[in-house]
């Protein structure tokens, strides 16, 4: 049952918010009818239905943007789309949630098939086993903490008395009971964040969508309510997807990282994993690496014509080498001979990072462009300023490489 089988409280609060906000903050927002992805039931292609948790090949056609992405999940496990702006990753959530339709592909949930345009099968948005939590969270300005929980739950037919119980045991959950009849403008960010949740949760979805869930809030707020939404999800016995661009929230909230770049996956796997091994630029610089691709031979990673990075091991063939920012010394004169790699480099950019600075340079003849991270003391003692020219080093021991 969508959005329009609610009661009549419910078809105000709809009414007064608008269409479109009913649909997505009633209908989408509350976790769509949970009913109907249970064993036994029937699919809309005619299928039996079967317990696997999420199987999509995501293809979009957008004029001069295509999205061609592969996601699978397990029950319990949360996935995070990790990737550059107009990578694709919202784009990927609005097709998961119904809101974009698939050109070519296919979506199943517990072995339902919700969308595959090659059967002509596509189930309406409404009736999906969906909850989404957006950015904004779009709660109903004019309801309670209480009221905006209970409405999924109304939509879906429940009586108002069983929907408020459902509600407040959540707000209960959440920690929110002392909150659960003031308005969302008297509440915190935090608390906002865990209105939404409850009320995604409220109608047991199948998949939950988290769309920038923690971007609205304050750093203050953020560290504590991102503890509370990694052990909520941890308890969520379905599969969660959170979109983000923030590489610490999908490293905490997590078990499998997805990166997307251009409209494709670059790189997958755990979060400790894809940290230690990046492929891409983008990637790198996300969870704080230099990054460099060249050919691995006689313990070092040539990548330049005259410049090899020491420290590949037993490497054969072509591989990346890395090392983080603080790993760089940088001297005014040339160091004297060492095991470490050196090269001229010119200074392009200083901010302060933390209680360091990172600098960023341009490389000079054969040498390599590099971020290195310098305490306030060194930048002083070196006399750094950007359009300097400084040489870079680093030790083989501060170098990982690994095959491509």
């Amino acid at each position: 049952m969508s959005a329009g089988g609610a009661g009549s409280a419910e078809r105000n609060a709809a009414g007064d918010a608008g269409a479109g906000d009913a649909v997505v903050g009633g209908a989408v927002a509350g976790g769509i009818e949970a009913g109907g992805a249970e064993a036994g039931a029937t699919d809309a292609g005619g299928g039996a239905v079967v317990c696997g948790g999420l199987d999509a090949h995501l293809v979009v056609d957008r004029g001069d943007f295509r999205l061609d992405v592969r996601l699978s999940a397990a029950p319990g496990e949360v996935v995070a789309l990790l990737g550059p702006n107009g990578a694709g990753k919202t784009t990927s959530l609005r097709a998961l949630a119904g809101l974009t339709g698939l050109t070519r592909g296919h979506l199943r949930l517990d072995g339902r098939v919700l969308e595959e345009p090659g059967r002509r099968v596509r189930v309406a948005p409404e009736r999906r086993p969906v909850g989404v939590i957006f950015q904004d969270y779009l709660l109903f300005p004019h309801l309670s903490a209480l009221d905006n929980v209970a409405f999924g739950p109304r939509c879906h037919g429940a009586g108002r008395s069983e929907a408020r119980a459902l509600a407040a045991d959540l707000l209960d959950r959440m920690g929110l009971a002392d909150h659960a009849h003031a308005k969302p403008r008297r509440l915190s960010g935090g608390q906002a964040q865990r209105v939404a949740l409850a009320r995604a949760l409220a109608t047991a979805p199948r998949l939950l969508l988290l769309d920038e869930p923690l971007a609205a809030l304050d750093a203050g707020a953020r560290l504590d309510v991102r503890a509370e939404l990694r052990r909520h999800l941890a308890a969520f016995e379905a599969v969660a997807v959170l979109v983000t661009h923030d590489p610490l929230d999908a490293m905490v909230l997590a078990d499998r990282l997805v990166v997307v770049e251009g409209g494709a996956v670059v790189q997958e796997g755990p979060p400790a994993e894809v940290a230690r091994h990046p492929r891409t630029g983008y990637i790198a610089r996300l969870v704080g690496l230099n990054l460099y691709r060249g050919e691995a031979a006689a313990g070092g990673v040539r990548v330049g014509p005259h410049l090899t990075l020491t420290g590949g091991g037993e490497l054969a063939g072509p591989a990346f080498a890395a090392f983080p920012p603080g790993a760089v010394t940088l001297h005014r004169d040339r160091p004297a001979p060492s095991p470490a790699t050196t090269w001229r480099a010119r200074i392009t950019g200083m901010e302060s990072h933390g209680a360091r600075f990172r600098i960023t340079l341009a490389g000079t003849e054969d040498g390599l462009p590099l971020a290195a991270d310098l305490a306030p003391p060194a930048v002083a003692e070196l006399a750094l300023g950007e359009g300097a020219e400084v040489w870079a080093a680093v030790h083989p021991a501060d170098i990982h490489a690994y095959p491509v």
